[in-house]
């Protein structure tokens, strides 16, 4: 009988790489139609660009290490990466932060590593991290809904000024950042952090006119379509429900008990899970299979240190939202998780109990 040894990902399901990547891409669909709906068509335009960046960048790559680029690029993991990516880059930015995130995904975090299947980290998530912390300015700049804007932008402009830095009709990226009073808008994570600092309250922050008439709304709405896309994917049994189940479930206990301890300097279990890239990150990035912990109970506790992790750099972090650094903490931890919980093999004692019982023979001796 011969037995076939593969890499990781491992799946039980009769999928194959391709398959279940081009899955995640399709469960992702509502979370990015209300993205575009709200925050204009520029991440389907750094998706563009990212997509073709990443299929170029993987199969140059493995052309030189004389590996079969056609076989690896017919599995979707870049564009999966490529997509992950431009989701999380501000909808409007130049063109050439998707073509330097793209290159180190796949280039150093993904191919440097061995390919698909041997990269410890997500190659969307280093990626991202790398560009907020070269470009952090960049990296911040989220334009208000689209209701808010007093500026009205069409796809054409969203390409115009991702290569441009102007739109069709000579409006900059400062002004399509600014909101219907005049000033620059931020995201909800962001500006409450800010506000803090200012000695506002969280409830002072939240009764913002810019928050209560939109910003709010938006990022919610955005939440809601990538956790409805997640539920797909658990429901198809493409992702186990563990570490998405986990992460927000430490996170909504973590924010809980802050802000029981202290409401006007903690926001609510409810604002971490609709903000920022909360469900994005829980069912999306969070369940990568290569970086994940491979075992039942550690994708538990692996899912728990990414959202406990999220509540503490977001309260007392330099970064507004935190599910990039979280993931790439807890893909370090992975090794060690998955050695103190992978299951026994049938008739095998563990090495404590191994050492104990040679102690015992000894001291019977």
């Amino acid at each position: 009988m011969k037995f076939a040894v593969a890499s990781s990902p491992h799946h039980r399901a009769k999928r194959s790489t391709g398959d279940l990547m081009r899955l995640v891409m399709l469960a992702t669909l509502p979370g990015v139609i209300l993205q575009i709906w709200f925050f204009g068509w520029g991440n389907l335009v750094h998706f563009a660009i990212a997509g073709i960046t990443a299929v170029v960048t993987e199969a140059l790559i493995l052309e030189v290490r004389k590996r079969d680029f056609e076989r690896a690029i017919k599995d979707c993991s870049a564009l999966l990466t490529a997509l992950l990516l431009a989701l999380c880059i501000p909808p409007f930015s130049p063109w050439w932060v998707s073509v330097i995130g793209t290159v180190f995904a796949i280039g150093i975090v993904k191919q440097l590593y061995g390919g698909l299947g041997y990269n410890v980290f997500n190659p969307a998530m280093a990626a991202y991290v790398m560009l907020l912390i070269s470009f952090p300015v960049i990296m911040t700049g989220w334009l208000p809904p689209y209701s808010l804007t007093p500026v009205s932008h069409n796809p054409l402009d969203a390409a115009w000024i991702i290569f441009t830095g102007f739109t069709t009709d000579g409006y900059s990226l400062e002004q399509l950042r600014m909101g219907i009073d005049g000033h620059t808008m931020a995201t909800p994570l962001d500006m409450v952090k800010t506000d803090l600092t200012q000695s506002l309250t969280v409830s002072e922050s939240l009764a913002r006119p810019e928050y209560a008439d939109g910003l709010s709304t938006a990022w919610a709405w955005v939440n809601i379509g990538f956790l409805l896309g997640g539920l797909y994917l658990l429901k198809i049994r493409a992702i186990k429900w563990h570490i998405p189940v986990s992460m927000l479930a430490a996170m909504a206990i973590a924010a809980g008990i802050l802000m029981l301890a202290d409401s006007d300097r903690f926001t609510s279990p409810l604002f971490h899970l609709l903000s920022g890239g909360t469900m994005l990150g829980a069912f999306f990035i969070a369940t990568d299979p290569v970086s994940a912990s491979t075992t039942d109970r550690g994708r538990l506790w692996f899912g728990a240190g990414i959202g406990l992790w999220i509540v503490i750099i977001r309260t007392w972090g330099g970064y507004p939202d935190a599910i990039a650094f979280a993931v790439l903490v807890m893909n370090m931890a992975v090794p060690l998780i998955d050695y103190y919980t992978r299951p026994r093999t049938y008739g095998h004692r563990s090495e404590h109990k191994k050492v104990i019982r040679r102690q015992d023979e000894q001291e019977g001796k």
